[in-house]
């Protein structure tokens, strides 16, 4: 059954014959607004593509020192399809902009769901947030380039959060298209810098190399698997627009599969052709003589400054998308959490003609407008510094999103679990049951790879006391979450009534304002 209310006890709404969880009027996203290709090009923009490529690839075999890191995409890619097997069922039964917290309330219980909806929130959150700090460096670093003028991060990364916000009050369908171009684009040059690596390799010739178990022996294993599972991020984030799509039980699975199976094979190919156009034995080596300069390097050389040039400036461009696409996810998530009494009523209504969450768009805009004001005023560095916009920025908040959404994850394959396990559809659910469990296994310990090396992925020192303090927002997250959930179980039990319910719950409010109304009238 694919309607929203999967559960048999659920009543109807008079003489309707299922309620939609994903249609409505004053508490509902526009629906109808995205199709397969505008939701896979809003669930994409938030991986970055070129980001990824010329950021986390580059760090990952110097940092780690580890070569078989297009095998580790590869692996990742297997864990989060077994982790999609579960999440994409349960997306048939649940559309609810809340995602993660509205799948883990049906399986795991509403306290738990709140628990979820606060560390979505912030896990997201810091994600976004972070992706300023090295926005605001790289564009810095092209006035100086190219019109030799020395502008502070923190200029273009506020009036960049000021543009995202804007955008954020259109229409979905508007935000995908921009979204749409700058992917796009993004992709393309990337794959013109891997057919430039295959076509001129290093002496070693198109060695696979890098796709040889060998190459993932080492204490940086652990280390290197946080690192390219955040290269993933994104993905999950399907479930999130359900509401505004015309078929939410179809769009949903099929642009999760879709996007996770594109991520993996993208970025192996992509962590793969490095190996080639350096060689396998200079890549770790070279990485760590580059750094973030690799990928311009090795283009540059094959494909000449002008190509670099496009190649730097859409490089800018690809982290705006992804500032936007993960700020359509929180506003989003600040939506679902107003609707059901997590956060204020106001956050859960639409702005006007656009159907946008336009109260959950500024909540989100001002939080990043507050974060790195706070940072530019800490910043004593030099114009062109990266020690503050990249180092602290957007190493200390991309790891705190990325270890977020990892126990999301790993919290929503346990649910998926339950979820079936309490509906008697453990025998029909099996093999989704068995890939949840494996997935969530696997999840699980990569949480605890987070948190064990947190002081190597932040760049601390292993003395320092952010490499506790950084991953305990997550852990406060999830404990106010659990409190709230708590209150109000003891003190609104129809406000945790509704919790993961969406609006389902909002149609229930009607059918049953609507009953009393009849046996008044009569």
């Amino acid at each position: 059954m694919t309607t929203g209310s999967s559960s048999k006890s659920r009543p109807s709404a008079g003489s309707e014959s299922g309620i939609s969880t994903f249609k409505g009027q004053d508490r509902a996203l526009r629906a109808d607004r995205l199709g397969t290709g505008g939701l896979l090009l809003s669930v994409l923009a938030a991986t970055a593509p070129l980001m990824v490529v010329a950021g986390v690839m580059p760090t990952t075999f110097a940092v780690m020192g580890i070569v078989g890191q297009p095998l580790l995409f590869v692996l990742l890619g297997v864990v989060l399809v077994l982790f999609s097997v579960g999440y994409a069922e349960m997306s048939r039964h649940v559309h609810n902009a809340g995602a993660f917290y509205a799948y883990i309330s049906r399986g795991l219980g509403g306290t738990a769901g709140a628990s979820a909806a606060m560390l979505a929130l912030v896990a997201y959150n810091a994600l976004q947030v972070g992706i300023y700090g090295i926005f605001g460096f790289e564009v810095s670093g092209l006035f100086s380039t190219y019109l030799d003028t020395e502008v502070a991060w923190w200029i273009p990364a506020l009036l960049a959060a000021l543009a995202v916000g804007t955008l954020g009050w259109l229409k979905i369908d508007v935000n995908a298209r921009v979204l749409g171009v700058l992917l796009v684009i993004e992709v393309a040059l990337v794959v013109i810098f891997d057919i430039a690596a295959v076509a001129d390799p290093a002496k070693e010739g198109l060695s696979l190399h890098a796709f040889n178990p060998d190459t993932l022996t080492g204490a940086g294993v652990g280390t290197a698997l946080c690192f390219c599972i955040a290269a993933f991020t994104g993905f999950e984030q399907a479930p999130v627009y359900a509401e505004e799509t015309s078929r939410p039980h179809v769009l949903v699975p099929r642009v999760m599969f879709l996007a996770v199976s594109f991520v993996a094979v993208f970025f192996a190919i992509s962590s793969w052709a490095f190996t080639v156009a350096a060689g396998p034995s200079a890549i770790v080596g070279t990485a760590q003589k580059e750094s973030a300069g690799l990928l311009f390097s090795l283009t540059e050389s094959r494909l000449g400054g002008t190509f670099t040039d496009i190649l730097h400036v859409l490089f800018v461009t690809g982290m705006f998308a992804a500032l936007l696409s993960f700020h359509n996810v929180v506003a989003r998530y600040a939506f679902a959490m107003g609707r059901e009494g997590l956060l204020p009523a106001t956050f859960g209504r639409t702005t006007g003609a656009s159907g946008a969450p336009g109260t959950g768009s500024l909540l989100q805009t001002v939080v990043a407008v507050v974060v790195v004001a706070a940072f530019a005023i800490s910043d004593d560095g030099p114009v062109g510094d990266p020690t503050t916009p990249v180092l602290k920025l957007f190493t200390w908040f991309g790891n705190i999103g990325a270890l977020g959404v990892i126990v999301l994850m790993a919290a929503a394959s346990l649910s998926v679990i339950v979820f079936f396990a309490r509906r008697g559809a453990v025998g029909a659910q099996a093999w989704r049951l068995v890939t949840s469990a494996l997935a969530g296994i696997a999840l699980l310990v990569i949480a605890g790879y987070t948190i064990k090396d947190f002081d190597i992925l932040v760049g601390t020192g292993p003395d320092s006391a952010l490499n506790w303090v950084l991953p305990g927002i997550i852990g406060a997250a999830v404990v106010l979450g659990l409190v709230q959930g708590l209150v109000l179980r003891s003190r609104k039990p129809e406000v945790h009534a509704r919790i993961g319910l969406g609006n389902e719950a909002f149609q229930l409010e009607k059918a049953a304002e609507s009953t009393e109304s009849a046996q008044a009238a009569s």
